[in-house]
């Protein structure tokens, strides 16, 4: 989770391997260098097609990007990205996603309130400025808002040519999104077959809106990609996570990723742990590969 002690973490692995952050990512991008500092998110540019898109919900319209292969018909992935928003970091991963064969969906969770960036240039989380934008826009996004955009979010992609409605689809979460991946797949069993969440935080406690508590009316498989320092804070998420499946009778890989800390999969993290979250990223294809079909 987001929280002091995760940026105590933090802070110590930046003195020790220094960071990329936002702006610097960014940067690459604009060069045409990021292929050349991350050569897993060169993507070709007749591989996908890049449309900027307004999906209208019952409480706006949200700003996202839709990426697909450039032809063909391919199952739905929605996105989520982390508490810093949609960004050009979530847009490369989900160009690569899509280069894979699929519709991808990377959606600005925090449309209610402003479009494009969540944070403006100069101010990096975890600034107390950055909090100060951010936490607002968070507190808005309680379940039942979650669920209404995840239905938002399937309607507009079943309508587009680009989307096999046929096949089942999936959502991807990342930190505080790592819950609305359960929320979605436990409101909509019909529709998702498969989500991945990393480092997604309060998955599974003693509390009675625990996520963990929506499984059983789940139809989808599942990645839950651990960090190794919320582990440590939250060592009884992991086996509840483990026991909510099993009683569902639902396939899940639950693992703690040795190494990491929370944050590691996005390459504009301060604490990105590339070999790590390319093994996430694997074992998410390959569940993919076999969950929408």
């Amino acid at each position: 989770m987001c929280d002091e002690r995760t940026e105590r973490d933090a802070a110590h692995y930046i003195n020790e391997h220094g960071k990329i952050n936002r702006r610097q990512f960014t940067t690459l991008l604009a060069m045409g260098a990021l292929g050349s500092a991350f050569p897993q998110f060169a993507i070709g540019d007749t591989s996908v097609i890049r449309q900027q898109v307004q999906v209208n919900t019952p409480d706006g319209k949200a700003d996202c990007l839709l990426v697909s292969p450039a032809a063909g018909k391919h199952p739905a992935v929605i996105m989520w990205p982390d508490i810093k928003g949609r960004r050009d970091a979530f847009d490369a991963m989900g160009s690569r996603l899509a280069a894979e064969g699929y519709a991808v969906l990377v959606v600005n969770p925090f449309y209610r309130d402003v479009q494009g960036a969540a944070l403006p240039d100069g101010i990096e989380f975890p600034a107390p400025e950055a909090r100060a934008i951010l936490n607002p826009m968070r507190a808005k996004l309680v379940k039942d808002a979650v669920v209404s955009d995840a239905r938002a979010f399937f309607s507009f992609m079943d309508s587009q040519a680009v989307v096999d409605s046929t096949k089942p689809g999936a959502v991807m979460g990342y930190c505080m999104s790592g819950a609305f991946t359960m929320f979605a797949a436990a409101a909509m069993p019909e529709r998702i077959g498969a989500i991945a969440s990393y480092h997604g935080g309060g998955l599974a406690t003693d509390k009675d809106d625990s996520p963990h508590l929506t499984v059983e009316a789940s139809n989808a498989v599942a990645l839950h990609a651990i960090a190794e320092n919320d582990n440590e804070r939250s060592p009884e998420m992991k086996p509840l996570l483990i026991q909510a499946y099993e009683q569902a009778g639902l396939s899940a890989d639950i693992a703690v990723y040795p190494g990491t800390l929370h944050g590691w999969t996005p390459p504009d993290s301060a604490v990105y742990n590339e070999v790590q979250a390319e093994l996430a990223w694997s074992k998410t294809l390959i569940m993919f590969r076999k969950a929408l079909i």
